[in-house]
């Protein structure tokens, strides 16, 4: 059986980048869940990211039965906490905050889901998490208690990515952060890339598909949107398209 992780990187390599949609069960959704979620689906979303910095347990699994029974997308936790973990899911993003050194994100919280995420059986994606300075606070920077990378020197992000890579991480995560006035440079995701070479995402503060396109041409594999298609039918397909166009146009490129 082919996991999770398998697919995502197997998707990567066909579609040129993916993909990925992030729903908060805090999220203010005019019109539903379900309706956020048959917008990835039928927009052209190759996942669904489920998680955020404040939710309860049980609110959590509710949440994440709820988006499962949608879709038969991958639904994978972008957890806040071990208490965000559920069995309805098909895979965790079991992430190690590097551009902190608040412990409690890059071990305490993973002892306390260890034993949990092997009851349930949950696939685990170690994956390298690196918050960007994104022009202004973040629920990520406060909720983690860290302060994130500064944005005009992407040879410190180079530099947690490649320490991510020999600590063994299987994918990089490049986050400016819900509600970020800014997103990741282009600059910072070239050099992270080209230093690190794992499947690498990126998300937060990404508004327009156009800034979706310039975050895989500069060498995104996956590029993650929030509430941004929230209220617009069309806005996931039009995000989708402009990611695996772009895609499609790098590979061109090369060839």
């Amino acid at each position: 059986m082919v996991s999770v992780f398998e697919h995502l990187v197997a998707l990567s390599r066909k579609k040129g980048a993916g993909y990925l949609v992030l729903l908060d069960p805090e999220g203010r959704y005019k019109s539903g869940v379900e309706d956020a979620v048959a917008r990835a689906s039928g927009g052209g979303a190759d996942a669904i990211l489920i998680g955020g910095s404040r939710v309860a347990s049980g609110t959590f699994d509710a949440f994440a039965m709820k988006v499962k029974s949608r879709t038969d997308l991958p639904v994978i936790v972008f957890p806040g906490n071990a208490e965000q973990l559920s069995v309805h899911a098909d895979a965790v993003f079991f992430l190690s905050l590097v551009s902190g050194r608040n412990r409690r994100y890059l071990i305490d919280e993973h002892v306390r889901a260890a034993p949990i995420i092997k009851k349930m059986g949950l696939e685990t994606i170690p994956v390298g998490y690196i918050v960007v300075e994104s022009g202004g606070p973040t629920s990520v920077a406060m909720e983690s208690k860290t302060c994130p990378l500064d944005r005009n020197d992407p040879e410190s992000a180079a530099a947690h990515a490649l320490a991510s890579m020999y600590l063994g991480m299987q994918m990089l995560y490049l986050d400016a952060g819900s509600g970020a006035r800014l997103s990741v440079p282009e600059e910072m995701i070239a050099l992270v890339k080209a230093q690190a070479g794992l499947p690498l995402i990126v998300g937060g503060g990404i508004r327009t598909p156009e800034d979706a396109s310039r975050k895989v041409e500069a060498g995104a594999d996956f590029v993650v949107t929030g509430n941004v298609t929230e209220g617009s039918p069309e806005m996931a397909a039009l995000f989708s398209r402009a990611i695996h166009v772009a895609a499609e146009r790098g590979k061109s490129c090369v060839d």
